[in-house]
């Protein structure tokens, strides 16, 4: 089996960080293949020996020609997220061209849950994992928990206004660090294996907004009410906000998977593969303060 990593989505948010956390635990740079739409943007990668390929999702024979030579792709998902499959449509184009390539284990970043899941993408990840196991190739899905950075979007507001509007009726949340995900995906990537693989990558607790309002009060200082809404309520508030309708319903969608307790399960499986405890939520948000208490 080839020992060659290819990782699309590099010049990514996560991306970026599984090849940085690759490079930190020794793989070697001339194992990692950094794919991209824009390979200007990852210049620094080239300048340090690490070879970029462009990588166009929308185009499979290009992708096929991307993709050979290479032991592992790691299919990070895209942000197609216009209600049409487009996101799903480049994910299959991504696992056939893979195929076609000769590849000879799959990769994917999934999310917790996506059978039961009542988010309005949740059908592009289950899809593509059935495409990724009908396939018959070894394969590591990683079901990745909801990211904490997501935070960073909600609390300024919120705690500039004093109130988080919020429809999740009491429900929890395992929030996880976007860089120890990516740490761990590095962590399995860099270890050749046959067997196939699921992991669920969540944070080591699961929390109401009530008990991350309290932290976060702790944190800046601030008074922070949760004041509890409908759906309705939510989406028409988040109009009024100017919100466009399209990005609505994923943000009631992410309530209501809240509400189900859907994003509240709680696993192991990234301390095992980082090799230590994920860090807690009242740590990130002292820390991460400067970011969003204006």
């Amino acid at each position: 089996m080839s020992n060659t990593i290819f990782v699309t989505g590099a010049s990514g948010q996560l991306g970026q960080l599984v090849v940085k956390h690759l490079l930190a635990r020794g793989v070697a740079h001339s194992r990692i293949i950094a794919g991209t739409r824009s390979p200007e943007k990852l210049a620094d990668l080239a300048a340090a020996g690490i070879e970029v390929r462009k990588t166009d999702f929308e185009d499979p024979k290009s992708l096929t020609e991307a993709f050979k030579g290479a032991g592992t792709v790691l299919i990070i998902s895209t942000d197609a997220l216009d209600g049409a499959d487009t996101r799903l449509k480049q994910h299959r184009n991504a696992v056939s061209a893979a195929v076609a390539a000769g590849v000879e284990r799959l990769a994917y970043t999934s999310q917790p849950n996506p059978d039961s899941s009542l988010l309005t993408f949740a059908p592009d990840h289950l899809e593509t994992e059935r495409t990724i196991k009908a396939i018959g190739l070894p394969h590591v899905i990683f079901r990745n928990g909801w990211y904490r950075e997501n935070l960073l979007r909600s609390l300024p507001n919120a705690l500039k206004s004093g109130q988080w509007h919020s429809a999740t009726e009491g429900g929890r949340t395992s929030y996880v660090a976007r860089e120890e995900i990516a740490e761990a995906i590095a962590a399995a990537l860099a270890t050749s294996t046959p067997h196939s693989r699921i992991y669920t990558l969540t944070g080591p607790e699961a929390l109401s907004n009530e008990e991350i309002a309290e932290l976060a009060r702790r944190a800046t200082g601030k008074p922070l009410a949760v004041v509890h809404v409908t759906d309705q309520q939510l989406a028409t508030g988040l109009k009024a906000a100017g919100v466009p309708d399209g990005f609505i319903s994923v943000l009631v969608s992410i309530e209501a998977e809240i509400r189900a307790g859907n994003l509240s399960i709680v696993t192991d499986h990234l301390e095992s593969l980082i090799g230590r405890a994920p860090k807690r939520l009242a740590d990130y948000l002292e820390e991460a303060k400067s970011s969003y208490a204006g």
